[in-house]
């Protein structure tokens, strides 16, 4: 019992700092079940099977508060599912053991990103092209990509098209994310199928789900809410921080790394994160603006 309250706690914390972000629910989801010792496959399998409900949830908490762009959402949803389908299909078919410090390798690679991002790019307008949308063909490459990152590493949809979104077309970020959270209900439905396909319905960890559907459906609305009215820079740093040093923990036991070196690794890792949240707090412009809350609708 007391491990289904921890989960249904990762849930929300997760789809509040996805909702609020655009990125972040499947890699910290799945960060913290491969922790807790599920088999990649699986825990994947289980994250994309609450997203199933979480995103739903969140997407149509974002199409309330007026969120989503509509064109964005159809162009993305085709490619993304077909990526994420075969993405899944893929993973299921390698060894758990194996595969398990490659994702831990890629869910870093994605914390890091996400940690540059929203600590290093604090004061960029983050809409800087010519104002014109995506074309189709630009989409389809971006779907597919994203899709198969997600479906492998148990997140990456979010990561992926959200900074490429947010960097090439002019729109508002409360767009991009309403609509990266509402396309990807499609991608976690591919996924889920996929995995089903590959792994049968055994595998799955069905109390875990649950209880990472129920934190996600609670969070959806509020994190909906949240993503109108408050800066988004210092959650990024810190579940970027989160995705970085539970994924350490993971390679570092798979290669067998001593206590005494873990403790070091730990300690230096968050040191720095500490640092990066101090610092993401004093350069947030913000903190120079009376109006603390006044960004987020139009930032």
């Amino acid at each position: 019992m007391k491990k289904l309250i921890v989960l249904a706690l990762i849930g929300l914390f997760a789809k509040l700092i996805d909702g609020s972000l655009g990125m972040a629910y499947g890699v910290t989801s799945t960060s913290l079940l491969l922790v807790a010792g599920i088999a990649p496959a699986a825990a994947s399998a289980s994250v994309h099977l609450a997203e199933v409900v979480t995103t739903a949830a969140s997407g149509a908490s974002h199409i309330k508060f007026g969120n989503v762009d509509r064109q964005v959402v159809l162009r993305l949803i085709l490619p993304g599912s077909i990526g994420a389908f075969v993405g899944a299909c893929f993973l299921s078919n390698l060894p758990g053991d194996v595969i398990k410090p490659y994702i831990s390798i890629f869910l870093i690679i994605l914390g890091i990103y996400i940690l540059y991002r929203f600590l290093f790019k604090l004061g960029e307008k983050k809409a800087t092209a010519s104002g014109r949308p995506f074309t189709k063909k630009q989409l389809v490459p971006l779907g597919l990509l994203a899709g198969f990152l997600d479906a492998t590493g148990g997140g990456g949809w979010g990561p992926v098209t959200t900074p490429v979104l947010m960097a090439k077309q002019d729109m508002k970020t409360r767009k991009v994310i309403g609509s990266v959270d509402t396309s990807e209900f499609a991608v976690a439905v591919s996924a889920s199928i996929g995995f089903f396909i590959a792994l049968g319905w055994e595998q799955v960890e069905w109390l875990w789900v649950g209880a990472l559907m129920l934190g996600g459906v609670i969070a959806a609305p509020i994190a909906a809410w949240l993503v109108r009215l408050i800066p988004s820079h210092i959650l990024g740093v810190l579940v970027g921080g989160l995705i970085i040093i539970t994924n350490t923990r993971t390679l570092l036991h798979t290669l067998g790394v001593s206590h005494n070196m873990l403790f070091s690794i730990y300690f230096v890792l968050a040191a720095f994160w500490a640092v990066g949240v101090i610092y993401a707090v004093k350069s947030n412009p913000e903190n120079k603006n009376p109006k603390f809350l006044k960004n987020s609708v139009d930032y």
